[in-house]
């Protein structure tokens, strides 16, 4: 719904005055606010419009009005200016992602974000490629072998196999030498398929041998922190979120849980650039408390997470924007780098 330029300054005006104080907004500060020579009465006229179209509340407790979600969409998507975080801060930050292991780097970028903020900040761990560079079998006693990968960076994930047949050390050493000959560098889903049309080819037990590798193998690769969020217990101080026990109770239920969180953050790395999720609007963080400011990072040019801040409604957007931003650079310049 398009709104005139008199309505658009006039909500510009009340949601950053709410934004910075929290407290509705009267016709008499729009008036001083907005820089319009309106009346209080025009003002007036123009406030029970938008409120009509839903962009703004009256709580029973006061004559001033409050933005509402679809109040706030509307300021985020097209009246906000957003401007530059202090650099000073982020020169200070950025001495905080050294070039070191690469979970660090992800636990360091949820911290950069929540002091930033001064609100909880998530990292969603790299998507680890199913993909490996080298498999050994170790046999630990009769039926068990441990399973040793290696993907593509070095890293080394183990698996424990429990099989219902015993293998020699020569049967180990031929299996593992054919899975590295034939399939180093694929995916184990490209592997699946490839050996399912190879196992008449070989001796029954050593095709079950295989194929039970290649299964642990995908679940191991799979394994892993999923996301990191740093400072929840910031968003204690707020009191939008933390006056009303039910909604405290759902928003740490929504932290524990991570599902609706996980999909956010998926749905945010599809889209690309900064995305903004106000109240429940997304219906995976369904509170009308809670905003989430997420911007996708990549490794080598290719998205591999997501990263975000999660604040109350009313948070400074044109702060937190640059901040989302910038920490997204910063963690896909030190991945890349790592």
């Amino acid at each position: 719904m398009q709104l005139d330029q008199r309505a658009q300054t006039l909500l510009r005006a009340l949601v950053e005055r709410y934004i910075a104080d929290g407290q509705p907004v009267g016709s008499r500060a729009l008036s001083k606010l907005s820089g319009l020579e309106l009346s209080p009465a025009t003002i007036r006229n123009v406030m029970a419009d938008l409120e009509e179209m839903g962009f703004v509340a009256s709580p029973h407790t006061s004559a001033g009005r409050i933005p509402t979600p679809r109040g706030y969409r509307v300021f985020v998507d097209t009246l906000l200016t957003v401007g530059p975080i202090d650099d000073m801060a982020v020169d200070a930050e950025r001495m905080r992602l050294p070039v070191q292991h690469p979970q660090k780097l992800i636990a360091n970028a949820a911290q950069m974000l929540s002091s930033l903020s001064q609100f909880a900040g998530v990292v969603q761990s790299p998507r680890r490629e199913s993909v490996f560079q080298q498999i050994e079998f170790l046999r630990l006693g009769e039926k068990r072998i441990l399973l040793v990968i290696v993907d593509p960076r070095g890293d080394v994930q183990n698996r424990l196999l429990q099989l219902d047949k015993d293998y020699s050390p020569a049967q180990l050493t031929q299996s593992a030498n054919y899975l590295n000959q034939n399939f180093a560098g694929l995916s184990f889903d490209a592997v699946r398929k490839r050996l399912s049309g190879e196992l008449k080819q070989l001796r029954d037990d050593m095709g079950r041998l295989m194929q039970a590798a290649v299964e642990a193998g995908s679940e191991a690769m799979a394994e892993g922190d999923d996301m990191v969020i740093s400072g929840e217990r910031n968003l204690l101080s707020v009191s939008d979120l933390s006056s009303n026990m039910s909604s405290l109770r759902q928003m740490f239920e929504m932290f524990e849980q991570k599902t609706g969180l996980m999909q956010l953050l998926d749905v945010s790395s599809k889209a690309g650039g900064v995305q903004i999720f106000i109240g429940g609007e997304s219906k995976l963080v369904p509170m009308d408390q809670m905003s989430v400011v997420t911007a996708p990072y990549a490794v080598d040019g290719r998205i591999v997470g997501t990263l975000g801040v999660i604040g109350p409604t009313r948070m400074a957007y044109e702060r937190v924007i640059p901040i989302v931003d910038i920490t997204a650079k910063l963690l896909s310049n030190a991945l890349s780098h790592s």
